[in-house]
């Protein structure tokens, strides 16, 4: 009886497969490390290279017997410690992350603690301020949805604010809490790095530091919402800003950060969460416009026009800074079919 042909094709893509698996696990566990919090130091980027490096020598040059146990026992303690790698609210936090904000809801009325008001020089030179409020539910008047691009087309910050029938606005941006030890990173998003962290500030800060201070391009949209939707919205942001200040949590850039938690805080279906715009969220107004939450009066390209905010080149905040930056924006109501939104 012949012997059937080895088919050592199949086993060469097999093996190359889990080179591949194993090289991209590699690169991920020595990216988790490098960016997380561990500290010293010398732990965390000394970690980023050895237990790759174990990965690997496992893979390549361990004798069968032991690769077959030593590659899963790995990847599981791997996986225990980032499963379990817990975020915290106390750590040496950059100076705009120092002070969260509190929001404690009695009846109708909001009382928030340690809203942001810092004066930039520039966008490292400020003057922290911060100052408490109280808001009534009733008089919550109007949201607007704020995009600040800083470089091309595809990503820009969103975040909304808040405007009340005697003229306050409060604005809330969802963002990383950066460390005072590390510099920015768009890589760090992507793994335990960042703490989410709800700005919670007066307009003239930020709104103002993107327009007067960085000269970024912001645009800023009124959303035709109904005031029970509208109400929901602000309590779900009270109610997060609550949580995280005995509760801290991860961001991450892709599943939680500013586009997809206000997508989440309004009750969003889940396939608009996966909408390719809330990943690109420079687009991410006009998948607001497409949902009929925008002012439809004007196609969206003229809408965006219409939308910036128009500064001069030496402007400032100032006390009038909430008007002033409406003074020539089109938030006239849309039709009465998109309030019911």
């Amino acid at each position: 009886m012949s012997k059937l042909p080895h088919n050592s094709s199949t086993h060469g893509w097999i093996f190359w497969i889990k080179a591949a698996s194993v090289c991209l696990f590699s690169l991920y566990s020595a990216a988790a490390f490098y960016y997380s919090t561990l500290t010293p130091d010398i732990l965390r980027l000394g970690l980023s290279i050895i237990f790759p490096l174990l990965v690997l020598g496992a893979f390549f040059f361990a004798p069968a017997r032991l690769r077959r146990p030593a590659i899963p026992a790995l990847c599981t303690v791997f996986a225990i410690w980032y499963l379990t790698d817990p975020p915290r609210n106390h750590r040496e936090w950059a100076g705009e992350y120092a002070l969260p904000a509190d929001a404690i809801l009695t009846g109708r009325t909001v009382h928030i603690q340690n809203i942001r008001n810092f004066k930039y020089k520039t966008e490292t030179d400020y003057t922290p301020r911060y100052y408490d409020a109280t808001y009534n539910l009733d008089d919550l008047s109007s949201v607007d949805m704020i995009t600040s691009y800083w470089a091309g087309e595809s990503i820009a910050h969103v975040f909304l604010t808040f405007g009340f029938k005697d003229g306050r606005h409060l604005a809330i941006s969802i963002e990383t809490r950066r460390q005072k030890r590390f510099p920015y990173s768009a890589i760090a998003g992507f793994f335990h790095h960042y703490e989410m962290f709800y700005v919670t500030a007066d307009e003239q800060d930020l709104i103002g530091v993107r327009t007067d201070i960085r000269k970024e391009r912001v645009y800023l949209y009124r959303l035709f919402i109904s005031p029970q939707t509208r109400e929901r919205l602000f309590k779900s942001y009270l109610s997060e800003i609550h949580f995280l200040h005995s509760h801290p949590r991860w961001y991450n850039t892709l599943t939680d950060n500013c586009t997809t938690e206000i997508l989440s805080r309004a009750g969003a279906q889940l396939h608009y969460r996966l909408d390719w715009r809330v990943l690109l969220s420079g687009y991410t107004a006009s998948l607001a416009y497409d949902l009929g939450l925008l002012n439809t009066q004007y196609d969206f390209p003229t809408l965006k026009r219409l939308s910036r905010i128009q500064r001069p080149d030496d402007a400032t905040p100032d006390a009038y800074y909430s008007q002033g930056i409406r003074a020539h924006l089109p938030l006239d109501d849309t039709p009465k079919l998109s309030q019911t939104k």
